[in-house]
């Protein structure tokens, strides 16, 4: 292989709206091996206009699997930890873990069903885990009468915030009725309206009202200018990571991965444990919810809030009852400003015996300089308010 080759085989792959970050001054950088906006001039700004009006993000990206035949209810029984069978009206989508034998996370996913026979599902899933992904789509396929046919010609918009529906209704008036029907976690097919490909969801991840729509690469351009035109504000990942952030939402390879069960990331709603069904990861699921909480090996999630100067980071250290027989140690898995409290927010695993009366600090520094830390249940904001008491 060429260092040509090599060096067209490691560069970054584009989305159909490659152009359109270009033309509206988006600052690009490499994420998970996709060219795409950090910015477009002010990420605060772009965070704003999420929590207050509308904005939009491009998330083609994400891997968009469609999943048909006469097994493929029974499939994604045995593939994922949460139900398919609650999933009973066409559009209904539900959000899920896909566990190892061990319970950790190989990812987190959201699955529609597409048809009333249960014949015909759709996944969408993170890029950064796409490989592993597909690799355990087809393990544990084997023996089961499904198709799996993985869409990358499709493009992604989510459009968030206050009033995103209510602005996509006028970009987009054959719509209102569809938009105005759309309950949270339900998509709707819009074929009949648009033609092949086009399908709109109430989902998102910022915390805010609004959608994901997706469409064939080669409409997303135009349809992205139309947002635009309408007053829906481009977003980056910058605005993308503290939105998600203050609404709680847990990032793959951050604040989740394949060493990390579901208990310990706040995901333990997602476990349906209830039936007997032989889900992947549900003995060692089984065994981790008979844990006792004083075992001090167990591990939970929280919020942190500091309201002193300086930002919580990614792999700080968390003490908790700093110099006491009583001392233990957390890790801070996500840490920004955030934007809207106007202090610094992180995610974190501490162990579960935490107590509220435990004093909780962090080392900004490294030099032994211990910030006290306010210790809360996530998220920290939702629909544009505060979830705590100041």
């Amino acid at each position: 292989m060429t260092d040509t080759q090599k060096a067209n085989n490691s560069a970054p792959k584009r989305t159909p709206l490659y152009q359109s970050h270009v033309d509206s001054d988006g600052k690009l950088v490499d994420f998970s091996g996709w060219e795409l906006p950090i910015h477009y001039g002010s990420q605060i700004e772009e965070h704003e206009a999420v929590r207050t009006d509308a904005g939009m993000f491009d998330v083609s990206h994400m891997v968009v699997v469609d999943v048909k035949g006469a097994d493929a209810k029974a499939w994604l029984q045995k593939l994922l930890a949460n139900d398919v069978d609650k999933l009973k009206t066409v559009g209904k989508a539900l959000y899920s873990g896909m566990l190892n034998e061990q319970g950790g996370i190989i990812d987190d996913l959201i699955v529609y069903l597409m048809n009333e026979n249960a014949t015909e599902y759709r996944i969408v899933s993170n890029a950064a885990t796409r490989d592993k992904d597909m690799v355990q789509f087809e393990k544990v396929a084997k023996g089961f009468d499904i198709t799996l046919t993985e869409r990358p010609e499709l493009a992604m918009i989510a459009v968030q915030g206050p009033n995103a529906v209510e602005k996509l209704a006028q970009v987009k008036p054959s719509w209102a009725d569809t938009l105005a029907t759309l309950k949270p976690f339900v998509g709707a097919d819009l074929t009949d309206i648009e033609g092949t490909d086009w399908f709109v969801a109430r989902t998102g991840y910022t915390g805010e009202d609004g959608v994901e729509v997706i469409m064939h690469g080669d409409e997303a351009p135009a349809f992205f200018e139309q947002l635009k035109a309408n007053g829906i504000k481009p977003a980056g990942l910058g605005a993308r990571d503290t939105l998600r952030m203050e609404a709680g939402m847990n990032l793959y390879g951050h604040d989740m991965d394949e060493d990390v069960s579901p208990y310990e990331c706040n995901m333990g709603w997602t476990l349906a444990l209830k039936d007997e069904r032989d889900f992947i990861g549900r003995k060692a699921m089984v065994s981790k919810r008979k844990q006792s909480k004083d075992d001090n090996t167990a591990m939970k999630q929280v919020g942190l809030l500091m309201t002193s100067r300086g930002v919580l980071r990614e792999g700080m250290e968390v003490t908790i009852n700093q110099g006491t027989d009583k001392e233990q140690k957390g890790i801070i898995t996500s840490g920004t400003f955030s934007p809207s409290l106007k202090n610094s927010i992180a995610i974190a695993r501490v162990p579960a015996t935490l107590a509220d009366d435990d004093n909780v600090q962090i080392d900004l520094r490294g030099k032994g300089k211990f910030v006290d830390v306010r210790v809360l249940k996530l998220p920290f904001v939702r629909n544009g308010k505060q979830q705590f008491d100041s």
